[in-house]
């Protein structure tokens, strides 16, 4: 596993990759030639549901603030997606909308509500509470549900439902991205920074996790005191304050865990010694980021800035693939039985294309889906996981996250 790091630049990772699967990962540019039913027959159509809260608008700017359709415009694109497959198979989807709001239908109810009309495919764009009440309101029914948005690990160990597919990483499968390239890089003492919210400290146990599994060291770990600068920009530390912070210390890499955005940018160029920023902010590993253009990708991105007017965020591209499986699972199947399409995308058969040079898959034991995730800067991809060298008896991509021999779920 060790290796030097000039083995291991951008180019050489990135063109591995492609020479390796130079299609595999890609979405193809065509729908795949088939069969075509016989002439007049009418399209079976298949209803995927979307479950999301409605993105409250900033009473001021705020240049971060997430767009109002975030996940919507990626279900869209979707839709139309299946349905250009589907006009060769006699396929047809159609997306229902529940947009949750303050006093409203719960999710729980409002899934109720989309299975009694004939939706047996249900996308979450939900923290993990709510995927884990809508799993267990609809679990008698059939329905199938797909986590676009919770990370939280628990969700694939002790708390798992074996009618959940989870296509949003696991908070393991991010923190072992990250440890995997400062490993390569040989930058093994970190300086862990940890917010006051609950996913902060999910995220930083996280991280604890993979510092272990990849040999690195946590020479230093503080709380965040000085409050959420985004909202609240009277608790602003001072320069002087935020040296005083970072001094004494003996690390190659400061990690932040702040999930929420509100402080975590602060850190880059406020530190005693100059030292690079990972985590939540600086360098995150992700599903995607505009920065993503090969296997692919960029037309991805052309077509996604054409539907919605913006670029697409990791939100967007979780809810498009958890839309997607559906549709290639309807097409490989000849048919949209949750009975049958359930079991078989855990099946070795099936395999997503997803712009990411594999095809992605989904784990039996807790229904992550394997996937590589990128290591990005605002303005440049850094890395691409799993790096070269981390092996796995079945697939390199299984170094990211909770393997089988460590899982806590137990599907009934």
């Amino acid at each position: 596993m060790r290796a030097s790091a000039q083995s291991f630049i951008l180019s050489l990772v990135l063109a591995g990759a492609v020479a390796a699967s130079p299609a595999a990962g890609q979405e193809p540019a065509s729908p795949p030639a088939s069969p075509a039913p016989p002439p007049g027959a009418a399209p079976a159509e298949t209803r995927i549901g979307l479950i999301y809260r409605v993105q409250p608008q900033p009473s001021s700017y705020d240049a971060e603030a997430p767009p109002e359709d975030e996940g919507l415009a990626g279900a869209r694109m979707a839709i139309a997606d299946n349905n250009t497959t589907g006009r060769f198979t006699k396929q047809a989807y159609a997306l229902d909308e529940a947009a949750l709001t303050e006093g409203g239908p719960s999710a729980a109810e409002a899934a109720r509500a989309l299975v009694a009309k004939g939706t047996r495919y249900l996308v979450l764009a939900l923290p993990g509470d709510a995927v884990l009440a809508v799993a267990d309101a609809v679990k008698d029914t059939g329905a199938v549900v797909f986590n676009a948005a919770a990370p939280d690990d628990r969700l694939r160990g002790a708390d798992c439902r074996k009618n959940v597919f989870h296509v949003v990483p696991s908070r393991a499968m991010q923190t072992d991205a990250l440890a995997q390239y400062l490993t390569l890089m040989r930058w093994r003492k970190i300086f862990l920074i940890v917010g006051p919210n609950e996913a902060d400290k999910l995220y930083a146990e996280a991280l604890r996790n993979s510092a272990r599994k990849f040999g690195l060291k946590i020479t230093a770990e503080k709380p965040w005191t000085f409050g959420p600068l985004a909202k609240a920009r009277g608790d602003t530390p001072t320069r002087a304050e935020a040296m005083v912070f970072t001094r004494g210390l003996d690390y190659d890499m400061a990690v932040v865990a702040d999930e929420a955005g509100d402080w975590g940018d602060y850190v880059p160029y406020r530190t005693v010694d100059p030292r690079p920023v990972a985590g939540t902010q600086g360098l995150v590993a992700t599903t995607w980021s505009p920065v993503l253009e090969t296997w692919g990708a960029a037309q991805a991105q052309n077509r996604f800035r054409r539907l919605a007017g913006r670029l697409m965020r990791p939100l967007d591209y979780q809810v498009w693939a958890s839309v997607r499986a559906v549709g290639d699972a309807v097409t490989a199947k000849k048919g949209s039985d949750p009975a049958v399409l359930a079991p078989y995308l855990t099946d070795p058969a099936f395999s997503l294309p997803a712009y990411k040079g594999v095809s992605l898959t989904f784990r039996p034991w807790d229904h992550q889906l394997r996937q590589p995730l990128i290591v990005v800067q605002p303005k440049m991809l850094v890395s691409v996981a799993p790096e070269q060298g981390f092996l796995h008896q079945r697939t390199p991509l299984d170094t990211l996250g909770i393997d089988l021999p460590e899982t806590t779920c137990k599907f009934p």
